[in-house]
């Protein structure tokens, strides 16, 4: 399998600031005023798309799920959004800060709070049910990539996971 394969298409957080594994999860995205879809979404008055602003909350809830199996299951899909509310705008040189928090940790799915956060205003909040798997788990003979997978996976981690500070034992340091 291809680094595509693998590869997410975008990077929506720029930086992991708060992490404890099984627990909680705090990350931020600066919307820059440069960024492709600020030109369709709006010309006149450009804004982040709700979709993406849920996207940054998967992207952060994976990350969660993701270390708290210690990668054991890199494949991470959405499987539901319930329950999403959109309260509030994020423009061009603002900072989404997004949260979530597990609910219920199963054996293949995790249900998760979260929300993210202009400045001190709930911009967008709701549920998430993930899915995790490896390939083997699903197609066997494709089960050889799934080391690669986690090794891609922790070097990503790795670029975006930036601690300020640490407020548990418990939080990855």
């Amino acid at each position: 399998m291809s680094d595509a394969g693998l590869t997410m298409r975008f990077r929506l957080l720029d930086e992991i600031t708060e992490l404890v594994p099984g627990q909680s999860i705090t990350a931020q995205k600066r919307l820059l005023p440069d960024e492709e879809y600020l030109k369709d979404h709006f010309p006149k008055f450009p804004v982040m798309p709700g979709v993406l602003m849920l996207e940054a909350m998967f992207q952060a809830s994976a990350w969660l799920v993701r270390v708290t199996d210690d990668f054991e299951k890199p494949y991470v899909l959405l499987q539901e959004a319930r329950t999403i509310k959109y309260a509030s705008f994020l423009a061009p040189n603002q900072v989404l800060t997004v949260s979530a928090e597990i609910a219920k940790h199963g054996s293949n799915t995790t249900k998760l709070k979260v929300q993210g956060m202009v400045e001190d205003v709930v911009a967008v909040s709701g549920r998430l049910v993930l899915e995790r798997f490896t390939l083997s788990d699903r197609y066997p003979n494709h089960g050889a990539v799934d080391p690669y997978a986690r090794n891609y996976h922790r070097g990503e981690f790795s670029r975006i996971w930036k601690p300020q500070h640490n407020h548990s034992a418990d939080a990855i340091s």
